[in-house]
């Protein structure tokens, strides 16, 4: 039991883990013992949360767009030049794109897509034998994939194509996890709700008027996401094989989401 939550000796790799929610999540990896890898498409801004993340363990940096399936296959590679096998995978590379439904652009629906389903899909089949090289019966390897409430509960915001390609992935995540139980991996996903980043520009700049329409009267923090990430990489979360972990303080609730 004591080793419930540990990560020690094991190998991650976080999609969009130079800020926001990726950032929460490879610093609680880092402080639970794993090594981690970093991506992203700046250099510089990833370079940088990587130099602060060492402080807490090894963390690498990799600057690749992972976009679409070969963006996923050049991540893929890019990881691989540096380890044979991989623990723990976190799809959480994403985008958002708002308009007005009359004027909603054909660019907006696939760059979301692209990076929202499809790149998650294809980087997980990319990394597929590393994955299964870490794993055995007894340790078993994680997919992780960062959905969110909104493909859950709609939002008032006309961010259709980010709606959709969230419920998609929360649907994918239980297709890809009914498979790859076979071969030692085990495939959840987490629904954030309000955490300050760049894409949730509301929580981030607005955060104390945002927390008066959530149930727990505030945001989420670092603690918040890295706790559900840490449970879900670690021994804890091996019985959980295709679920949705929603952490949101209750708000999808209150938009009448299941």
């Amino acid at each position: 039991m004591k080793d419930l939550f540990s990560l020690n000796g094991r190998i991650a790799l976080v999609t969009g883990g130079s800020r926001g929610i990726g950032r929460m999540i490879a610093e609680g990896f880092l402080h639970h013992g794993a090594k981690v890898y970093i991506s992203a498409r700046k250099g510089g801004p990833l370079e940088e949360t990587a130099n602060e993340l060492s402080k807490i363990g090894p963390c690498v940096a990799l600057t690749t767009n992972a976009s679409g399936a070969d963006g996923a296959k050049a991540m893929a590679d890019a990881f691989l030049k540096h380890e044979q096998s991989l623990d723990i995978l976190v799809n959480n590379a994403g985008a958002a794109w708002g308009a007005d439904f009359d004027e909603f652009p054909e660019s907006g629906w696939d760059k979301v897509m692209d990076l929202n389903v499809k790149t998650p899909f294809f980087l997980t089949q990319a990394l597929h034998g590393a994955l299964r090289a870490a794993a055995s019966k007894e340790k078993l390897s994680k997919v992780i994939n960062i959905a969110s409430i909104d493909g859950i509960a709609v939002n008032p915001q006309e961010t259709y194509s980010y709606h959709a390609s969230k419920a998609g992935l929360i649907h994918l995540t239980k297709r890809m996890a009914i498979r790859l139980i076979r071969d030692n991996i085990v495939v959840s996903a987490i629904a954030p709700g309000a955490f300050a980043s760049d894409m949730n520009r509301d929580a981030r700049d607005h955060g104390d008027v945002l927390a008066k329409v959530i149930p727990s009267r505030r945001i989420g923090t670092a603690e918040d996401m890295a706790g559900a990430a840490i449970y879900l990489a670690s021994r804890a979360g091996d019985y959980v094989v295709g679920s949705t972990v929603v952490v949101d303080g209750g708000v999808s609730y209150m938009r009448g989401g299941n």
